[in-house]
């Protein structure tokens, strides 16, 4: 059982040793029913209320030593006002897990059971089971994973916001993009699955070399240019897509959000020494050559009529 140890024998000395480092694990609070489960009687608990060593922040929930709470304090206590298996979830997990953005309102927590507490100040949730995966601990806290965290909020959170909290939990290694575009595939008919993916999908997909080369020749058929040089070497970088004569380049990208500064960099410098040579380069995702073809095709006809209309501004 979550938060409690075997009842302690022995002197008083090491009944409050054990009582301390409980309450240190748990930001400074404790329940009535961990109390017991150490061997304390009710009237004992209340004297210690009386006495001001303890200060109830919840029914059966107390802070040790000050009334006053930080916020991890504050979501421990609302955890275990719900039982013992109650966790943070929804935008509350979001914030100890250091992706969200809601500030204020109650402190929301999920229950495995079927008829959840009441307690003012905490929204509760309730379900009859998690997967041994939705479940986790940060910081002693009982949470749901950053996973499902995301999945809890997907569903509520503008594309911006779920962006920007995507964008949080890859950068502090919560979970990787490519990791939680793999696992929402087990959690088809949840709520904020199907948002998750359609903000994924384009981040994630990839096509083959032979499927990249087939694709593009499409679009720029499509869009009137010859046939592209592929794998070309340009300013000493392999390129995809070369058009010598249009002083074209083409780069695809699989869309990341994590990139080392390095490899930020390097993508930069490629683009630099094109430009740098008179030459005009252009990047597509994948997505977009393989799912947006209007779009790509778009792109490519109007750099070269950019390209073509200074020449003839000079044969005028």
């Amino acid at each position: 059982m979550r938060g409690s140890i075997d009842r302690t024998r022995g002197d008083k000395r090491t009944l409050n040793a054990a009582i301390w480092a409980l309450v240190t694990r748990q930001h400074g609070v404790i329940a009535r029913w961990q109390l017991l489960g150490m061997g304390f009687s009710g009237r004992a608990i209340e004297r210690r209320i009386s006495s001001g060593r303890l200060y109830s922040v919840w029914r059966g929930v107390y802070a040790v030593g000050r009334p006053q709470l930080d916020r991890y304090g504050s979501w421990m206590a609302a955890t275990l006002a719900c039982g013992p298996t109650a966790v943070l979830s929804h935008s509350s997990a979001a914030l100890l897990w250091g992706f969200g953005s809601a500030r204020g309102g109650p402190i929301e927590v999920t229950v495995l059971s079927a008829s959840p507490r009441y307690r003012r100040g905490i929204r509760v949730y309730r379900r009859p089971a998690l997967r041994p995966e939705d479940l986790a601990s940060h910081e002693g806290i009982p949470v749901t994973s950053a996973v499902r965290t995301l999945i809890d909020e997907a569903w509520r959170l503008t594309r911006p916001r779920l962006e920007r909290a995507v964008n949080e939990a890859d950068k502090l290694d919560r979970v990787k993009v490519d990791e939680l575009h793999a696992a929402i595939s087990d959690y088809r008919g949840v709520p904020g699955a199907r948002a998750l993916r359609e903000l994924l999908d384009p981040l994630t997909f990839r096509l083959s070399d032979s499927e990249l080369e087939q694709a593009m020749r499409k679009r720029s058929d499509a869009a009137g240019l010859p046939p592209p040089e592929t794998k070309a070497s340009v300013n000493g970088y392999e390129v995809d897509f070369f058009w010598p004569r249009l002083g074209i380049v083409v780069e695809a990208d699989g869309l990341r959000y994590h990139r080392t500064p390095l490899q930020q960099r390097r993508g930069l410098e490629r683009d630099q020494a094109h430009t740098a040579s008179g030459l005009r380069p252009l990047r597509f995702s994948h997505w977009q050559i393989a799912f947006e073809p209007s779009y790509v095709q778009g792109i490519l006809r109007e750099t070269v009529a950019a390209l073509r209309a200074p020449r003839q501004r000079s044969t005028d």
